[in-house]
């Protein structure tokens, strides 16, 4: 049966992100080098987007690179900023076709300038576009995000542009990279890991959290419709007891 037809589509979420964890084992078991595993990832990241698509998903946040992979060896890096640049152009004419809107969180400014440029011309390019908003959290740390929201809010109370009893979570929320995205409903972790790892802990307060033991080059579009699946099975409270729901 076709696991897209188990969906219901008047439950779906709305903002899905996904840790995308596994490249490097994935090619360490075929005895090939990490980036053989980042490069047939790309399958994985594009009929994800198809699935959240063909459903109704509004928004898909791709872990892609965070502050802490800096640290891995410089040909690695180099090697993944050329990757993310050389998809990018190759992916243009499928984002406009699908009505992807492209969008970039994180401290895009460490990113190499060619990385910059060809990231930023996406943006524009496909800024019109309506069917789904792909958020790629490159150079992204969550308490970074949180530092500098804190940063500017309180820049604001000390030249009296933000009253202090009005700050809210609205107003942390609107100070965030992700201000004008919809809260995560669904995280998914792919290789068996079962970890946040610094992605979204502001927005994901109330995710339902589902990890897989696939690698992320393995993961397709059925194993999408299995967390969404299993996202829908559970009962999803925010503080409520379940009486109080089917009430």
């Amino acid at each position: 049966m076709d696991k897209k037809l188990q969906i219901d589509l008047q439950r779906v979420p709305k903002h899905v992100a996904i840790i995308m964890d596994g490249n490097g084992r994935w090619a360490k078991g075929k005895g090939m080098e990490r980036i053989f595993g980042h490069k047939n990832a790309l399958t994985a990241v594009r009929e994800s987007i198809e699935g959240a698509t063909k459903i109704g998903v509004s928004a898909i946040t791709l872990y892609a690179f965070s502050t802490e992979n800096w640290n891995r060896p410089k040909v690695e890096i180099d090697a993944l900023m050329n990757l993310l640049i050389s998809s990018l152009k190759k992916e243009l004419p499928t984002f406009q076709e699908n009505g992807v809107k492209v969008n970039a969180i994180g401290s895009i400014e460490n990113l190499p300038k060619k990385a910059q440029v060809t990231l930023r011309n996406v943006i524009l390019d496909t800024q019109k576009n309506d069917v789904i908003t792909l958020t790629l959290a490159l150079s992204y740390g969550s308490r970074e995000e949180i530092v500098n929201a804190m940063k500017t809010i309180s820049k604001k109370v000390v030249n009296k542009e933000l009253d202090l009893e009005n700050i809210d979570e609205n107003t942390i929320n609107n100070h965030l990279y992700t201000f004008n995205l919809p809260h995560v409903d669904l995280m998914i972790r792919t290789s068996g890991e079962q970890r946040i790892s610094n992605f979204l802990l502001w927005q994901m307060a109330y995710a339902e959290l589902y990890f897989t033991n696939i690698l992320w080059p393995d993961f397709r579009e059925e194993h999408f419709y299995d967390a969404i699946i299993e996202y829908q099975n559970r009962e999803r409270r925010f503080g409520k007891t379940s009486e109080q729901l089917t009430e």
